[in-house]
């Protein structure tokens, strides 16, 4: 008869034994899984954690009672609740688009596209709906402008998922809500190009679009290039990300629509993607070798945006011959992982939180309140990129700061004159 001692040093062994056998599956599994893969699946949670509480909130109606309005110190958020929540459904829409309008699989990651655009499909119809608690502001205040535009962007990287499936009088009202816009105006910078890609999406949906600012927005952007792929905010040039943020993302979509209807040409259109391509090699060079990058400039709460050129060039499989594709998916996901993993950028419920890497509201800027923080889904616009792509599949690779900082050979940089 076994006793008491033998019969717990069994069971205590069969536990470990048990222990290690799961460990060893769940190993094994992830071995299987290759390493461009498992940084889709990281990238893809990762973007459904950040982006699920505004959209799902959006498609319940509880997007303002829930969504918190946090503000810089000493700043009243009375204002702020007028224009945030189109903040955040704008700039969620356009960073989530590209991965939305991928066909649905039998993936997990399909299932998480899948519940992501059912539900904006729903939240956009409650949008636009006046007498819904979540109808959001296009009209009164001047920021709508920069967040229809986000919105605008979104149906124009994803119609088929975004803007077909709406229902007629949604359509109807989305065209209301955009013209609407024209009463008012914006600041003498890069707000000219909001302007001008909502009238550009006006077209693209049977509107005549408003040609004074669409013309006033292309002459004045391509005055402001100031060389070797970057363009001053305005008159003035200032050292930060919103070459990234707006410039060349938002003038390569506007001038893609602006072509077929003729009002720029094929070639100045290619001139504008080479000059994102330019900056995207700028962008790739600023990952230090541990994932981090300089916080420089205005709005750095908007986190990852701050590589959306380098993303959209990688989308369009614009990249230089010299980047690897893999370079790009490495770099980016050391930034993502040296940013959301090591410091907490997410309230109790989820919500991203006013910062840089963490809690940092006193680095906030004077117009930044919760839903301006939602640019920093247009940092994952690769993820438009089908699994197959060899953005995801090609072996990882060292980007070019790692490179540089342990001995390997890298290509020298050179200015260009374009």
């Amino acid at each position: 008869m076994i006793n008491l001692k033998k019969l717990l040093s069994l069971c205590f062994l069969a536990i470990v034994l048990l222990t290690n056998a799961n460990a060893q599956k769940k190993n094994k599994t992830k071995e299987q899984l290759p390493s461009g893969l498992q940084d889709r699946q990281y990238w893809s949670n990762l973007l459904y954690k950040i982006a699920s509480p505004v959209i799902l909130n959006l498609a319940n109606g509880t997007l303002k009672q829930n969504m918190p309005v946090e503000v810089p110190p000493g700043n009243k958020p009375e204002f702020y609740k007028k224009v945030t929540y189109l903040e955040a459904v704008g700039r969620t829409m356009a960073g989530v688009a590209p991965w939305l309008a991928l066909p649905d699989d039998n993936s997990d990651e399909s299932k998480l596209r899948k519940k992501l655009r059912d539900a904006l499909l729903i939240g956009i119809r409650n949008a636009v709906d006046p007498q819904h608690p979540d109808y959001l502001n296009f009209r009164t205040e001047s920021q709508p402008i920069v967040d229809a535009a986000y919105m605008a962007q979104a149906f124009l990287r994803a119609p088929k998922a975004l803007w077909e499936p709406l229902d007629e009088v949604t359509k109807q009202r989305i065209r209301e809500e955009f013209k609407a816009l024209r009463t008012r105006t914006g600041a003498y910078n890069n707000w000219l190009l909001f302007a001008g890609i909502n009238e550009a999406f006006l077209s693209t949906i049977g509107e005549q679009a408003d040609p004074v600012r669409v013309e006033f927005a292309k002459r004045k952007i391509l005055e402001w290039y100031q060389g070797d792929g970057w363009y001053s905010d305005g008159p003035s040039f200032s050292m930060d990300y919103y070459n990234s943020y707006v410039i060349h993302p938002m003038l390569v979509d506007f001038f893609q629509i602006l072509t077929q209807s003729k009002k720029v040409s094929q070639d100045d259109y290619n001139l504008a993607v080479k000059r994102m391509v330019r900056y995207a090699e700028f962008s790739e060079r600023f990952i230090a070798p541990d994932g981090s990058y300089p916080p420089f400039g205005r709005s750095i709460t908007y986190r990852t945006a701050a590589f959306q050129a380098l993303g959209q060039v990688a989308l369009m499989h614009k990249l230089p011959e010299y980047i690897d594709p893999a370079q790009v998916r490495c770099a980016v996901s050391a930034v993502m992982h040296r940013m959301y993993d090591q410091q907490n950028n997410f309230d109790s419920n989820g919500w991203l939180v006013l910062g840089f890497c963490g809690s940092q509201p006193d680095i906030a800027d004077s117009y930044t309140s919760t839903g301006s923080l939602y640019m920093a889904t247009l940092g994952f616009l690769p993820l438009g990129l089908p699994a197959d792509d060899p953005f995801w599949t090609n072996p990882p690779a060292d980007w070019t700061a790692k490179k540089a900082w342990s001995g390997q050979t890298f290509k020298k940089d050179y200015h260009v004159e374009y």
